[in-house]
């Protein structure tokens, strides 16, 4: 079961990362020339959002959050609980942010497309859409990062304290046991 978390949250992690990377791509990329150009784009960018965006985010937290509760030790390191939090705060944000930019955007565009006068509203609807797809991407990587680097000093408990005295323990038997040179 383990295993099988582990994959799932690393296939997540990669779906995710790889959706932030083609929403990018597709909007410094794409063709926009036409009304109808950039509303074909947009609903692009709402499908990468729905159909990859999303569901990677949600089986990477789900996927996280049953690895913490199935391996016990996970509890007490403080690199799970940074990548619990962050993780939530980013299912957060691209649920509300991303997520409804996105099918916004896609709707006012094809609005705009058919003859309608909203380009106000398109623009505020995507006024910050690049600094948030850059900070969500930031924390995803951060996160990856953390969970292959699994700093030590995040850790919520300290060594048991026992372990120092079996070790000394282990020791002075080691001394009593070797022959006095």
């Amino acid at each position: 079961m383990r295993k099988t978390l582990k994959i799932l949250h690393t296939i997540a992690a990669c779906g995710l990362i790889g959706g932030l990377g083609c929403y990018l791509i597709l909007l410094a990329f794409a063709p926009q020339e036409t009304l109808s150009g950039y509303a074909d784009l947009r609903q692009s960018i709402a499908a990468i959002s729905s159909y990859v965006i999303l569901p990677s985010l949600a089986i990477a937290v789900i996927s996280g959050l049953l690895a913490m509760m199935i391996h016990r030790p996970f509890l007490n390191k403080g690199w799970v609980w940074l990548k619990a939090a962050t993780g939530i705060l980013m299912f957060k944000g691209v649920l509300t942010i991303v997520g409804s930019k996105a099918d916004h955007a896609a709707i006012v565009s094809r609005q705009i497309a058919d003859g309608e006068p909203l380009a106000g509203v398109l623009e505020q609807a995507i006024a910050y859409e690049w600094h948030i797809l850059y900070v969500i991407l930031a924390i995803s990587v951060a996160n990856v990062v953390v969970g292959i680097w699994r700093p030590q000093r995040l850790s919520r408990k300290r060594q048991r304290p026992t372990l120092v005295a079996e070790t000394a323990t282990a020791s002075e038997t080691d001394e009593q046991t070797r022959p006095a040179a």
